[in-house]
């Protein structure tokens, strides 16, 4: 395809997982650019089809495929392994020998869960989790996440694996979008301030897959907002940057029940992908406030 995703009549991507947060905000972007896309949401394409998903993709032969889809309820997931498993990893492993035969471009997004998340790496890992880094996936969607990406690379074929934290956008459900709703008929909320990391947020994380699509990078890079905050802090200053009065009461984790224990710290290290020329990264401040200007229109 088009290294730089510019309008050509034969550049054709795929979207899987498009009414999601991610995938809708990327349709959005790539028709504004002018590339032919097509998105596919679950009901449209279940990727768990696997022979319908082998027969679309080769008819169509795209040069890039997204693939924004997963199981990413957490809590559900640990009564529902083999759903979650399906979807997040044996269906990936099937899309990506697809890829790999039709040669198509494959870019996956992934997750910060992969990593072991315990408070004693905020000391072991300053800078967050690097890309090379020893992973420890504890709960049954990280199991599957990581699965799915050990699936794509033992294919050969061209990839990028995306790994995101925290992820928040315009589009869909998110902590920031959940904050402001819950503000409308709350003066103050309990939000934990034990857990760390930064957030990725959507119209970031596209725009830097893009430069590494123009650049042909290949293998896996981590995409998120400089600096560390907490749920508490990041919630704070929400409310702040909208003029909310909002009280916010810092509580540990263990006083959120929960099926599945969060990860105490989530940063991920963006050391590599700043190595490339033309990347755009920033502090979660700026990130924060303009996608709630961006709310506000």
């Amino acid at each position: 395809m088009n290294s730089n995703l510019n309008a050509q009549n034969d550049v054709e991507v795929i979207v899987l997982g498009s009414t999601g947060q991610l995938g809708s905000e990327w349709i959005e972007v790539l028709k504004q650019k002018g590339v032919h896309v097509i998105g596919f949401n679950s009901q449209e394409l279940d990727i768990t089809d696997f022979e319908k998903v082998d027969r679309i993709l080769t008819e169509m032969k795209p040069n890039l495929l997204l693939n924004c889809s997963a199981y990413t309820n957490v809590d559900k997931a640990e009564k529902e392994w083999e759903k979650v498993l399906l979807i997040n990893a044996h269906a990936v492993g099937n899309l990506a020998q697809i890829c790999a035969n039709n040669n198509i471009k494959l870019v996956h997004f992934s997750t910060d869960y992969v990593f072991s998340g315990s408070i004693d790496d905020v000391n072991t890992y300053p800078n967050g989790y690097s890309e090379g880094d020893n992973t420890a996936p504890k709960a049954n969607y990280a199991i599957s996440k990581y699965l799915g990406e050990l699936y794509i690379r033992e294919k050969k074929l061209d990839y990028l694996i995306i790994r995101v934290a925290w992820l928040c956008g315009k589009n869909g459900t998110n902590f920031v979008k959940t904050m402001l709703r819950l503000a409308k008929d709350r003066n103050e909320l309990s939000i934990v301030n034990d857990q760390f990391g930064s957030p990725s947020f959507t119209d970031n994380v596209i725009e830097n897959t893009i430069i590494l699509l123009s650049r042909k990078a290949k293998g896996t890079y981590h995409i998120s907002s400089t600096g560390i905050t907490n749920w508490a802090e990041l919630a704070a200053k929400t409310f702040e940057l909208k003029g909310l009065s909002i009280n916010v009461k810092p509580i540990d984790s263990n006083e959120w029940p929960s099926p599945v224990k969060r990860p105490h710290f989530s940063k991920l290290n963006t050391e590599k992908i700043e190595q490339i020329n033309g990347i755009n990264l920033e502090h979660w401040t700026v990130g924060l406030n303009r996608l709630l200007n961006k709310l506000t229109n």
